[in-house]
């Protein structure tokens, strides 16, 4: 019988399901065990992890933990396939604008004052120049922090859906603050879409494999010299991106898949509807103005109770 379970990590939730009841315990202890592995690695909110010591030190050779490099191969992988869309040097420009902290901690700090550009204007495709070597060291350019956000929380949920059907078999769906992957044996499970897991979802959906993900900006907001700004930014600009989108949802084979694409689609507004069908990517667009667009082979609505927020 399946059974499910949720629980908080990285100032998000988990939410954790497994097909047979008694699996439960254990393929909790694994997504755990796993989340906090990527966390004292990966964190840019952590003095001790290896990504600080990496941005502590651009443009020199660092050893890292083979999690890491891993993590920034796929940021770096992401950045390739996306044309620079998804960028995981943007680190430098999300401190400029106020996120340098844990955003439970950003919502309660007062408004910092007006945005500051960087001293150094920003390199577009930096990207390019990030080494990942077979040695187990990462260097970054000069001038340049990794911010490994646009892809973090989906790898990790890939990475725990492996590691519990590795371990235990079955069928689990694993979601990371929204982005979520189904993987093991082919089971139907309810996924809510909304911007906000608080809310009623807009819309259930059922899927039995692959990945899915939503890119929102609503959700992380805070001030700055008086406006309000948002977490995703455009590479290009290294500013929010424009809010044509209030929401992007994504399928694709992984969870990793899905959400590099509904972060390209943020940052591309209104040319996003067109990159996704260029790309095969089935996805669920919501305009600033409420207005649902609809891209590939979207699974259509069900009439199916509850459902996980994704």
């Amino acid at each position: 019988m399946p059974a499910t379970t949720r629980f908080p990590t990285w100032g998000t939730y988990v939410f954790l399901g497994v097909g047979d009841e008694q699996d439960l315990a254990p393929a909790r202890e694994l997504a755990e065990a796993v989340l906090d592995e990527i966390d004292c690695t990966c964190s840019r909110f952590r003095e001790d992890s290896d990504l600080t010591r990496v941005n502590a030190a651009p443009g020199t050779r660092v050893a890292v933990d083979p999690l890491l490099a891993a993590a920034v191969a796929v940021g770096r992988d992401a950045a390739e396939a996306t044309g620079g869309l998804v960028d995981p040097l943007l680190g430098r420009d999300l401190v400029h604008l106020g996120y340098d902290r844990d955003f439970a901690a950003l919502r309660e700090r007062p408004d910092p004052g007006p945005w500051a550009a960087p001293e150094a204007p920003r390199t577009r495709d930096a990207w390019r120049r990030i080494e990942v070597d077979p040695d187990g060291t990462v260097t970054i350019p000069p001038g340049t922090a990794l911010d490994l956000g646009a892809t973090a929380k989906a790898w990790a949920a890939d990475a725990v859906a492996a590691a519990v059907t590795g371990e235990l078999g079955g069928t689990v769906v694993v979601s990371v603050g929204g982005d979520v992957r189904i993987d093991g044996e082919a089971t139907l499970w309810p996924i809510g879409i909304g911007e906000r897991v608080e809310d009623e979802p807009d819309e259930v959906v059922e899927l039995d494999r692959g990945g899915l993900a939503t890119s929102s900006t609503r959700v992380r907001r805070w001030a700055r010299g008086g406006a309000t700004v948002h977490h995703l930014l455009d590479p290009r600009t290294g500013r929010p991106a424009a809010e044509v989108w209030r929401t992007v949802t994504a399928t694709g084979p992984t969870c990793l898949a899905a959400n590099v694409a509904s972060t390209a689609a943020i940052v591309l507004g209104t040319d996003a509807p067109g990159w996704l069908a260029d790309h095969g990517v089935s996805a669920r667009l919501v305009a600033a103005d409420g207005t649902v667009v609809r891209t590939g082979a979207w699974p259509g609505p069900h009439d199916v109770p509850g459902g996980e927020v994704a």
